[in-house]
């Protein structure tokens, strides 16, 4: 006789049966502990007396179950899957199966055998895994950003994105900024305080939103860049995507690790809004970086002087764009329609293009060839622009401008035709014995002759 598996609860049975045939305990003892009835006990007993530990195994061990499918099912259904629905997964399969073929198979039993079948793979196959990346060796060599949105006054105030610029050779962080929502205006006024205190970095690392990179590159319009994109090729920066949230695990841990402490420093400062919030938050990445901060593996500061003077960086950090300058001196930017002064500038216009200056802190500005043109505006509507939606990551702020709008807006009011005609509901008259009709006044007119 070779080896026989046994289960503990078998083992179990041994050691008590064993205990009832040496006389140190009853039946009925060895009942209550095997958690069986004295029957079933008496029964174990014979079995192991007649056929030794070896019969108290399950007698259906070994044997296909009842219940199960067979082997014409099992291939049948496999083949319908491999040939026609091999990129299904179990459940859908299962369905299929039952709608269109009148097959009904418990998903489970599918998915083993579409494991079997090498057809899908569980979830632990599936499972991938990120090799680790090694920091970059000198300071301003790479600098991760993204946005962190999140309720960063708590209750005290409106929930707001924090932009984070952190380096990746020292995990020092670089700029904190707390703004509205992760769009390209709040990248560009991070940046333009990033470039004034440390200068250009070579290069910034961040995710696939579309303030960094056009998601689709065949589109008709635009010059194949985002507006974003256009200011560091303008300062000579490079911008570089990550193909995964753990390829930036560096900014996305400081991220979870400010959710957590500067949080709790904003409630023990007594902070509930933004401007108080971005005063506040020099002196808090000063305590972080002595604590956290690491020094690089090459003591080389990477940064570029910024050689730009102020107004060619606003110039820079705007949003811009090319309008085509119709024969009436027209153009039409962001839902407005803009018409062009009179000039012997302008007149020569008719038919070229010409780059509008979007600036977040004073009005727009058309210009043809460095020199600015007067113009006036005239407005379709005031609803928020379709830019301004499309690049924020969060729609929140967004939608919080949707509701100001129509808060504003004024509420027409239906008129009945009563109200358009002028008819008014006379009271209700009562005749009675007592009843003298009112005769109409009549003004009295003085005669002369």
């Amino acid at each position: 006789m070779g080896w026989i598996s046994m289960s503990e609860r078998d083992l179990k049975r041994i050691e008590v049966l064993s205990q009832v045939r040496a006389g140190r305990r009853t039946v009925i003892a060895a009942a209550a502990l095997l958690a069986v009835s004295e029957r079933q006990a008496y029964r174990l007993l014979a079995r192991y007396e007649s056929d030794g530990g070896g019969g108290l195994i399950h007698k259906a061990r070994g044997r296909p179950s009842n219940r199960s499918k067979s082997e014409g099912i099992r291939k049948y259904a496999v083949e319908l899957v491999k040939t026609r629905y091999a990129d299904f997964g179990p459940t859908l399969a299962t369905e299929v199966l039952l709608e269109k073929h009148e097959l009904r198979v418990g998903r489970e039993t599918l998915r083993r055998w579409m494991i079997a079948e090498g057809l899908w793979l569980s979830r632990t196959q599936r499972r991938t895994f990120h090799q680790p990346r090694l920091r970059r060796e000198s300071y301003g060599e790479l600098i991760q950003i993204d946005g962190s949105d999140h309720r960063w006054f708590e209750q005290r105030g409106e929930p707001c994105t924090l932009l984070v610029f952190i380096d990746d050779a020292t995990s020092k962080l670089m700029q904190l900024r707390f703004v509205a929502s992760e769009s390209t205006n709040s990248y560009f006024e991070a940046l333009d305080c990033y470039l004034k205190k440390h200068g250009c970095p070579t290069a910034f690392y961040s995710d696939k939103h579309t303030v960094f990179r056009v998601n689709k590159p065949d589109a008709k319009g635009g010059s194949g860049m985002t507006q974003f994109g256009r200011a560091l090729a303008e300062l000579n920066i490079e911008i570089l995507c990550a193909n995964s949230s753990q390829a930036k695990g560096r900014v996305e841990r400081a991220n979870r690790t400010l959710q957590d402490r500067l949080v709790k420093e904003l409630r023990l400062a007594g902070i509930c809004d933004m401007s108080a919030g971005n005063a506040f938050l020099p002196e808090f990445v000063e305590r972080f970086n002595e604590k956290f901060a690491l020094p690089p593996a090459k003591a080389d500061n990477l940064h570029r002087k910024l050689n730009v003077q102020a107004s060619r960086l606003a110039d820079i950090l705007c949003h811009r764009e090319l309008r085509h300058v119709s024969q009436q001196l027209s153009l039409a930017y962001d839902r407005r329609q803009i018409i062009l002064e009179r000039s012997e500038m302008a007149d020569k216009l008719a038919g070229q293009y010409v780059e509008v200056y979007d600036f977040t802190d004073r009005p727009l500005e058309v210009r043809w060839k460095g020199h600015s043109l007067p113009y006036r505006v005239f407005s379709k509507d005031q609803r928020v622009s379709h830019t301004a939606i499309v690049e924020n990551k969060r729609l929140g702020h967004a939608l919080a401008i949707v509701k100001a709008q129509q808060d504003l807006s004024r509420v027409t009011k239906i008129m009945n035709n009563s109200e358009k005609t002028g008819y008014k509901k006379s009271p209700r008259r009562i005749y009675g014995p007592d009843f003298e009709p009112k005769s109409p006044k009549v003004d009295a007119v003085e005669m002369t002759v």
